[in-house]
């Protein structure tokens, strides 16, 4: 598996334009974009940093996986996403390894990334997120 980079992190929050008066009037980041994923019941605005991301997520759904994150641990990081050259390939190896996956195959995700989540079980209680990106 070839990791590129720390892709984002991803910020669970209950309200969103809260969220982003913090990130970007308090701390000074450009607004890079909003998008609503309907499979994963979120909306999201995306932050660059540097080659990364800080990515906001708030549910548009009271069973959505944020708003059932928020409800049990509260507001905060709720994952971290690393880039990889092949997500399919990734997945298979960390299946070859015994690595708990939430996705056994690659899934939609904002900006047209091809994402899947490790479970927090196999990583030391965090839940880990691979995306693949074409840019």
């Amino acid at each position: 598996m070839k990791i590129k980079k720390i892709d984002h992190l991803g910020i669970a929050v209950s309200d969103i334009e809260s969220g982003k008066k913090f990130w970007q009037d308090i701390m000074g980041l450009k607004l890079e974009g909003t998008e609503t994923v309907e499979e994963q019941k979120v909306t999201t605005l995306f932050f660059p940093v540097g080659e990364s991301e800080v990515e906001l997520l708030e549910s548009t759904s009271p069973d959505g996986p944020v708003a059932k994150y928020i409800e049990k641990k509260g507001p905060g990081l709720q994952h971290i996403a690393f880039r990889v050259e092949n997500i399919d390939e990734a997945l298979a190896e960390l299946k070859t390894k015994g690595v708990k996956l939430i996705d056994e195959s690659p899934r939609k995700g904002a900006g047209g990334a091809r994402i899947a989540f490790l479970h927090p079980k196999a990583t030391g209680g965090i839940l880990v997120e691979l995306c693949e990106k074409n840019n």
